[in-house]
């Protein structure tokens, strides 16, 4: 592919972004390819940021919405390049990156192209290595590094949410509870103290917990928590001194980390508890008056109501920075990263026309 034609038909625009292979790390040609097309846009300032592309318009409007997606993938598996089934509303997209996340790119670099005086001034977000470890997250780096591109009074992340509006995000964190006890031939096991059989407490507590269902912002989050990895000993003659029970908690956005690591600890007390690893949700912020009238234009052209995001995404990072954010974007997010990842075509359509009908003056 020599060029990137930003005013051609959706789906065949995401398409041709697809069949750039964009694996996490590999973004480069990508990222050349969209910078180059964009730069062609006279209303649009541009500026690259290793492999993120940033564009935006200065129209003087009073407010400022930023539309962010990531360019990367996760190793492709025999599914490129992209390829179609079926017709008309049955229409299906199918290969690495239709659902996550080409699709929602493709929305946004072609109402880049086409909104020369969008209703609120606009920052295109284009950026990398999201499927890999947070260190290296695109959008991190640029808010650290250049925060100023990342002012607004809204965001929209177009991460795939089958074409509804999902607001905020559940937060995560991941702790270590430990058991310790004595080693000792197994023969001899009366000698010794099995520290895996110390654990079945821990294993007890966690299938009686009853998850929450909280309600922020007018949206129901479910929480879960649960043991996804144990480990312990070091041979099958010898009883183990030692057992790690790994324990994810997903927390509704009301919650801080310190508050879910504290209701964490308190769960397992009388354990050793090691947080290894956190990162906070994000309220929908639905409230917002760009928000809410987002939502309206989705309703109206989808009839889909607003709904809770469950899982974690970069929306988080926005809530960091103080500026509300939801989820909207085409496909299935059960299906992003499977080897038959599809979207249906109508949906990538579907959210072009929702999202311009909210930014067009």
């Amino acid at each position: 592919m020599h060029a990137l034609d930003l005013t051609a038909d959706v789906v065949d625009l995401t398409a041709a972004l697809c069949d750039v292979p964009s694996v996490s790390g590999e973004e480069a040609r990508i990222a050349d390819l969209l910078e180059a097309a964009l730069r062609r846009l006279p209303h649009l300032e541009v500026e690259r940021d290793g492999d993120a592309v940033l564009a935006r318009t200065r129209l003087g409007r009073p407010h400022r919405v930023v539309v962010a997606g990531h360019l990367d993938t996760v190793p492709v598996a025999a599914n490129l390049p992209s390829w179609r089934e079926g017709e008309g509303e049955d229409e299906l997209l199918w290969g690495r990156g239709t659902v996550d996340m080409k699709g929602g790119v493709a929305v946004m670099a072609s109402l880049a192209a086409e909104l020369v005086a969008p209703r609120y001034d606009v920052t295109w977000v284009f950026y990398d290595h999201e499927e890999v470890d947070s260190a290296l997250n695109g959008l991190g780096r640029i808010a650290r590094h250049r925060p100023e591109w990342l002012a607004g009074d809204f965001a929209i992340l177009g991460e795939p949410s089958n074409g509804s509006v999902e607001g905020g995000c559940n937060g995560t964190l991941r702790v270590e509870v430990r058991t310790h006890g004595v080693a000792a031939h197994s023969a001899r096991a009366w000698m010794g103290k099995n520290a895996i059989h110390a654990a079945a407490p821990i294993l007890t507590r966690l299938a009686s917990y009853e998850p929450a269902s909280l309600v922020v912002d007018g949206l129901t989050y479910r929480e879960s928590l649960n043991a996804v990895r144990i480990s312990g000993g070091v041979a099958n003659n010898v009883i183990p001194d030692a057992c790690v029970v790994t324990v994810n908690y997903r927390f509704a956005p009301s919650r801080s980390v310190e508050q879910a690591e504290a209701h964490v600890r308190e769960l397992f007390t009388g354990f050793e508890v090691e947080l290894t690893d956190a990162a906070g949700g994000a309220r929908p912020g639905l409230d917002h008056p760009a928000a809410a009238e987002f939502v309206s234009a989705v309703l109206r052209r989808t009839g889909r109501e607003p709904r809770a995001k469950e899982g974690w995404t970069d929306v988080a990072r926005f809530a960091e920075l103080g500026i509300p954010a939801v989820n909207f974007g085409p496909g299935d997010p059960s299906l992003a990263h499977r080897d038959d990842e599809r979207c249906p075509t109508s949906q990538i359509r579907e959210c072009r026309v929702a999202l311009r009908s909210w930014l067009a003056p």
